[in-house]
């Protein structure tokens, strides 16, 4: 959810003839991402806005697939922009966001788990500070948590803790579906994940839940005496320069709003506004732009804010060789975790490019970063009344890949 080689860093495949100067050299003249310069990579800041020319070569390819995508997805919207070596391929809004309103680059949407790439990154530039090592059990700092004298910093982020995921359990999905718009608490969905029994013993499995990121949330304002919002914005969308990528309390979006539909319920509804309170930790529920999500996956997938040995740890902090069924844990909760595809520290190793996916009630989102090639791919849809089941911004995304730079697919996550 491998990038290039550093000592231990994942595999990196051949180079291909697709490189950076191969995709410059077919546009002409570099162009540089829309903004202002001196931020670490010449992004946008401030106004995300579609590509100033005519595309052709990579760009018109790219948005082939998208259009394409769209159409034959019935998506309502497909927001994508592509950058190489930092400089803008492409970006671009197709469809709409509500009846007769064109979507566009600027409208913001749900950030989702980006956000849990962010903590992974928070909890590392602590540890390069040296204020906390990544085996450090949690109970220092969340005394009340059973057996948090054996989770360790390292497994709430790698999601190695054995903690029960509480989104799939029946009684949160029929509260969630019949409350959209309920505001939920840590300690509520914390509890509802601690009734159940544990999947495995701490440290010797993996499987995703989402109270691991509540808790890492909790753990991270307990170390640092400061609110994850505040956190987050000094460690991460700061120094990034991520101005449109924000924390809200209330399931509020700026404008200018990207919105969303979904039949999840049955019928087709508008669920812009239903509530994201219980996708992540308080402090961590953001909402973003198309630029700040490329922004994003370049930083992240370079690991720009970390030192050399904490990148390491974010590709891979001990889960490769993890990811076995039990007889608690099936194989679909317990996945193996592979050296070409497993989680990191809130990201997803996919083959050579380190990504991300959000999904949320008729959003989706997906980033992924080539290392080899410096190339980002931030893609953003919404649904329109016939979109299939599935992860319809990843998908487009491994399209997108396929077309730029075949030698480097992206592989299918769990």
């Amino acid at each position: 959810m491998s990038p290039a080689r550093l000592p231990s860093r994942p595999r990196l495949a051949a180079a291909t003839a697709f490189t950076a100067l191969a995709v410059l050299l077919a546009l002409g003249s570099p162009v540089p991402a829309a903004g202002a310069a001196g931020d670490g990579g010449g992004h946008h800041r401030g106004n995300c806005v579609g590509s100033p020319r005519p595309a052709r070569g990579p760009a018109r390819e790219v948005l082939r697939v998208a259009e394409r995508a769209r159409a034959e997805m019935d998506l309502k919207s497909v927001t994508v922009r592509v950058t190489v070596g930092g400089r803008e391929l492409v970006t671009s809004a197709l469809g709409e966001s509500m009846t007769g309103v064109p979507a566009e680059p600027a409208m913001h949407f749900r950030n989702g788990n980006i956000a849990i790439s962010y903590l992974g990154t928070a909890l590392l530039r602590l540890v390069d500070q040296g204020r906390v090592r990544l085996d450090d059990p949690v109970a220092r700092w969340l005394p009340g948590l059973p057996d948090g004298e054996r989770i360790t910093l390292r497994m709430l982020g790698a999601s190695t803790t054995g903690l029960v995921d509480y989104v799939p359990l029946p009684e949160f999905q029929r509260a969630v579906t019949a409350d959209p718009f309920r505001q939920w608490t840590p300690k509520e969905l914390v509890d509802l994940a601690a009734s159940k029994p544990r999947w495995y013993e701490p440290g010797t499995n993996w499987s995703y839940s989402h109270a691991n990121f509540l808790l890492l949330g909790a753990a991270l304002e307990a170390i640092t005496h400061t609110r994850l919002d505040v956190l987050l914005q000094r460690e991460i969308t700061g120094p990034l320069g991520l101005r449109e990528t924000r924390n809200s309390f209330t399931p509020d979006i700026p404008r200018p709003v990207l919105h969303a539909f979904t039949a999840d319920r049955g019928p087709y509804e508008e669920s812009t506004f239903w509530n994201p309170s219980w996708t992540t930790a308080p402090g961590a529920v953001q909402t973003t732009d198309i630029c700040d999500l490329e922004r994003s996956a370049v930083a992240v997938g370079s690991g720009e804010l970390l030192s050399p040995e904490s990148y390491r740890e974010l590709l891979n902090p001990g889960t490769v060789g993890l990811g076995h069924a039990t007889e608690r844990c099936p194989a679909q909760v317990c996945r193996e975790q592979t050296e070409a595809t497993h989680d990191g520290l809130g990201v997803l190793v996919l083959g050579d490019w380190v990504s991300q996916h959000p999904l949320f009630f008729g959003y989706s989102a997906s980033m992924a970063y080539l290392p080899s090639e410096r190339l980002a791919v931030a893609v953003s849809t919404t649904q329109g009344p016939g979109t299939p089941p599935g992860h319809t911004a990843h998908t487009i995304l491994q399209r997108i890949a396929a077309a730029l730079t075949p030698d480097h697919p992206v592989p299918d996550f769990g």
